[in-house]
């Protein structure tokens, strides 16, 4: 299962927002499963990359529903802490919303 906040629902649901990222001590899911994301629907994983944190661009906070990158780092801190980081990777998830 793949939890989203449900501040991200509409994002989701009208497209804006495709992507999202987790901090993981291995990926935890893989291209072509489908996730029950509660209250939203299914999802379809269609890409799953390890990435920098400092390599985010505004291109990609856009994708992930954000303005910025330095806003999406400012949610990443909140949700992880710095010794909540240690040992994870930082990894994106692409994925596509089922109808």
């Amino acid at each position: 299962m793949l939890l989203i906040k449900k501040r991200f629902f509409e994002p989701i649901r009208n497209g804006r927002k495709t992507t999202t990222l987790r901090y993981w001590r291995s990926m935890r899911t893989r291209p072509g499963e489908v996730h029950t994301v509660p209250g939203l629907g299914r999802v379809r994983i269609d890409r799953v990359c390890p990435v920098e944190p400092d390599s985010i661009t505004d291109n990609d906070a856009r994708d992930d529903g954000f303005s910025s990158a330095a806003e999406l780092h400012d949610e990443l801190a909140e949700l992880y802490p710095t010794h909540k980081r240690k040992g994870r990777k930082l990894y994106k998830i692409h994925f596509t919303l089922l109808r």
